[in-house]
């Protein structure tokens, strides 16, 4: 449920930050502020109102040397004066201010032949104030979007052979109106020879520029297209209701060839999602997929389409991806929990103004959930892989010390801190990966818990349908809210269901325990073994170089990782970025530290190893005697076995 906030104190935050925006350069003056040479106006807020006219919207993609995309608007001026245009600031699924302000250059305007200047928020760097001469009835705005060389900042979106082209973040829009009420014309020009996909309608394409019907700016921006020199496009529900396809750029032509086999388990995915939800919110979905090593990795949800980026090789190499293949059903199931049933603390006006986190537990806990299920129903996945993974994300939430001092509730705000910052202390620090993967254990405990409750003639399934699948063919976003999904889940099963969910949300302090009760309610329990399975070894890279459960710490190489907060190798002081150098006066690596500490399991004889930090040395002993500890789940005798049944696929 969403907290009170203290009004008063917030109230006087937003009126100090609205003075500040409309202060004019006398106010700056009388506060020893040096004057700017006019004044800021205040951003005109969204209204009701709908934008007269169409925004002509042209994108140049072809520049991939250099990896700069142009953009040229025509936008309609509904009366002289000041005008505010807008960069988008919350983008879609990121739950976070994260549109790239940064990599915009080259801004101008124009308007009948003439130069208009602007001039940006001193407070919002994401709005630009005009003023339009009288006369004039269009601007001409014109800017680069300077898309990066290297994953390092910001991920590649443009290569030799593969594109993502994102509007949300090569477009400006003007303040005052819904981004539902502004509507745009947009039009890409490709290199030549290329093909795409996208939701959007297609006008005419001829010679490398694909023209596409109007669409209003909230959908534009929910629209992204992923283009490129080598593509294919395959149908997922021939002769269906409404089209669902598969369109697969890739570096080389090897990487775009789908057998048949993979092939089957997407289409299973829609046969097995409508099974699920009963209903699609959408009159067609287009799956956006790259096969690349070039192009930075994403997936990211949206109404009726996906942005989904997998290494190049993952036809070919199939069974080691096992992310890679889950990663489709879940932006699928974001069709239904996420876009179309929307949390209304993220259903905003228009792309600048901030949005509420509260709900991502379902948004994208749930869907983390019905992503994994829906894979293994599919056959994208096997039951043996979906419950080695499930094994995994058990054992990382009850090692973690993070609980003690954070309550998963709060891990919602993460990505308002600093947008998916990463932290050499995750176990500690937690952040995004907790409200979906932690998340996904409370909605196997509430899956289980229904069954329970009903004796098992009831189950999430059911609150599927009549929280998801509630309209057909509408792609407009539902609001729900915490008490909402309380409803629908007492409409499944009576339960104290508010109790049940905030004992595991807000649960936080050193007697706070991983929500672990799904597993056994679903007859499975979370064991340690000393040798991985081969399934075990690539769905959780146990093996290896993962020493998490033994000596708390990760190896890349020789290089320590992900060193557990409270474990073994912290306490000896040691924290990520710290090599091995040697195991009991052995070369330091994977295999020697795995032999040290088999041999010192069950005896009173230390593993020695040294450790190095740029020109420092250490040698430790650790005084650890339990063996190497990997997780496994493994069946209790005389229980049902819900979990196998909640991974069958359903039936017609």
């Amino acid at each position: 449920m969403t907290r009170a906030r203290p009004s008063l104190l917030v109230a006087a935050c937003v009126a100090a930050l609205l003075t500040a925006a409309a202060g004019s350069a006398s106010a700056q003056a009388q506060a020893g502020i040096q004057s700017l040479p006019r004044d800021i106006p205040a951003i005109p807020a969204p209204t009701a109102e709908r934008f007269p006219g169409v925004i002509r919207h042209e994108v140049d993609a072809t520049d991939l040397d250099r990896k700069v995309v142009r953009v040229r608007q025509t936008i309609p001026v509904p009366a002289a004066g000041p005008m505010t245009l807008l960069y988008p600031k919350f983008l879609p699924g990121n739950h976070a201010p994260t549109g790239p302000i940064q990599l915009i250059a080259g801004l101008t305007v124009t308007g009948a032949g003439q130069r208009i200047e602007w001039l940006r928020d001193t407070i919002d760097p994401y709005a630009f104030h005009l003023d339009v001469p009288a006369g004039v009835r269009e601007i001409e705005v014109s800017f680069q979007w300077l898309t990066q060389p290297e994953n390092s900042t910001w991920r590649v979106v443009m290569t030799p052979d593969v594109s993502n082209l994102q509007f949300e973040k090569a477009i400006l829009y003007p303040a005052g109106y819904r981004h539902s009420g502004i509507m745009v014309q947009t039009s890409v020009q490709l290199p030549e020879d290329w093909n795409y996909g996208v939701a959007l309608d297609t006008r005419s394409f001829e010679d490398g520029l694909a023209v596409f019907e109007p669409i209003d700016l909230e959908m534009l921006a929910d629209s992204p297209m992923f283009a490129g020199r080598h593509y294919r496009v395959v149908d997922l529900d021939p002769g269906g209701r409404s089209p669902v396809r598969l369109h697969i750029t890739g570096d080389t032509p090897e990487s775009i060839a789908i057998t048949d086999e993979q092939l089957a388990g997407f289409r299973n995915m829609v046969v097995q999602a409508d099974r699920l939800f009963g209903t699609r919110p959408f009159d067609k979905y287009e799956f956006l997929l790259t096969n690349s090593n070039q192009l930075g990795g994403i997936g990211l949800e949206h109404h009726r389409s996906s942005e989904n980026a997998v290494p190049a090789n993952f036809f070919q190499e199939w069974t080691v991806y096992h992310g890679a293949r889950t990663l489709l059903p879940h932006e699928y199931v974001h069709t239904w929990n996420g876009k179309f049933r929307r949390p209304a603390d993220q259903i905003t006006p228009n792309l600048n103004t901030p949005v509420q986190n509260t709900l991502l537990w379902v948004y994208e806990g749930l869907t983390e959930y019905w992503g994994e299920v829906l894979a293994t129903r599919a056959g994208l996945t096997t039951p043996e892989e979906a419950i080695v993974n499930i094994a995994g994300q058990a054992a990382f939430y009850e090692n973690q010390p993070g609980r003690e001092w954070r309550a998963l509730q709060d891990t919602t705000n993460h990505n308002l801190l600093g947008y998916r910052s990463v932290t050499p202390w995750s176990s500690w620090m937690r952040g995004t990966g907790d409200y979906y993967r932690e998340a996904l254990l409370i909605w196997l405990d509430v899956d289980s818990k229904i069954r329970e409750l009903t004796g098992d003639r009831r189950s999430l399934d059911d609150f599927a349908r009549g929280f998801h699948g509630i309209q057909d063919g509408v792609w407009e976003a539902t609001p729900y809210t915490y008490n909402g999904v309380i409803e629908a889940l007492n409409a499944v099963a009576p339960y104290d269901w508010d109790g049940f969910l905030r004992a595991r949300l807000d649960a936080v302090g050193p007697e706070a325990k991983a929500p672990l009760e799904g597993l056994e309610r679903s007859g499975w329990r979370l064991i340690y073994v000393d040798q991985p399975t081969e399934v075990e070894k690539y769905v959780n890279g146990s093996g290896g170089g993962d020493f998490q459960y033994s000596l708390g710490f990760s190896l890349s190489g020789a290089r320590i990782t992900n060193v557990r907060w409270g474990g073994p190798a912290y306490e000896a002081g040691i924290g990520t970025g710290w090599s091995l150098v040697s195991v009991n006066g052995q070369p330091g690596n994977a295999a020697n530290l795995a032999a040290a500490i088999t041999a010192s399991k069950g005896n009173d004889q230390p593993i020695s190893v040294v450790v190095r930090n740029g020109s420092r040395e250490r040698t430790i002993q650790f005084d650890y005697h339990d063996g190497l500890r990997y997780p496994r789940l493994e069946r209790i005798p005389g229980t049902r076995d819900r979990l196998s049944e909640i991974l069958a696929p359903l039936e017609g």
